[in-house]
């Protein structure tokens, strides 16, 4: 099959974004999914693709969405779990709410809309299904711990539903990046200058690439080049992986 039907979530800017146009470059159907209505709507009219907004927090939106993309395509494929955002504050002053809401977004949701997808992807015996973690889905860091949770409650779901899939033509795998060039990372410089005490020149050199053997940020085409490759036939033997892109940042 030359054209598959991928959902790709938090598609309106960054890693998403790159990985729904490097989907329907290919050829791929991309259902782009966000919350952010007016620039999912141009990413989605930019690749030729459709546009679902949805609050991924929400498990009614997250049953929306999937019900929404087997109407209009009668299948889905590939389900690119990508959704989320970043808080940064120490565990005395984390809000409680936030962490509420980005673990309902950043794991329960990957979870519902796997749930939602498995039967169609069972019944035509082949399905994709890539988790979007972080390094900090395999170490943490201080200040983030709503989101070091959640990425690593994915890699936990990762193998989880890599076991359940692999006798179905299934496949799912996690992809563990270090910081990106996106907004998410961008908004990090300030908050991480704020809770450390630095100036934002030093949180770039001293805490985000002080561990990387690469002093660079990634870009989100290079990851987009990752899924592409684990949503292909020629990674059929690859499942239950949790794959770092991360310049070297885990390789002490």
């Amino acid at each position: 099959m030359s054209s598959r039907v991928a959902i790709v979530t938090g598609a309106a800017s960054g890693i998403g974004q790159a990985v729904a146009g490097a989907l329907a470059d290919r050829g791929d159907e991309v259902i782009v999914a966000d919350v952010k209505s007016e620039e999912g709507r141009g990413v989605a009219a930019q690749i030729g693709g459709r546009f679902v907004e949805a609050d991924l927090s929400e498990r009614g939106e997250c049953r929306r969405l999937v019900d929404e993309a087997l109407a209009w395509h009668g299948r889905i494929d590939i389900l690119i779990n990508n959704a989320g955002f970043q808080h940064i504050d120490p565990i005395e002053d984390f809000p409680e709410d936030t962490w509420d809401r980005m673990l309902a977004t950043m794991l329960s949701a990957p979870f519902l809309l796997t749930k939602y997808v498995w039967p169609a992807m069972k019944a035509q015996g082949w399905g994709r299904v890539v988790n979007m973690s972080s390094i900090h889905g395999l170490v943490a860091s201080p200040f983030k711990a709503a989101y070091v949770s959640a990425k690593h409650g994915l890699i936990g779901l990762t193998r989880t539903t890599a076991l359940e899939g692999g006798a179905h033509g299934i496949t799912v795998n996690a992809i563990c990046p270090a910081y990106v060039r996106t907004p998410l990372v961008e908004h990090q410089i300030a908050d991480q200058s704020r809770t450390r005490g630095l100036a934002e020149a030093e949180v770039i050199q001293d805490v985000m690439l002080e561990t990387a053997a690469v002093k660079r940020l990634i870009e989100p085409e290079e990851v987009a080049e990752l899924v592409l490759y684990l949503c292909s036939d020629a990674a059929g033997a690859i499942t239950g992986s949790a794959l770092t892109i991360d310049l070297g940042w885990t390789a002490r």
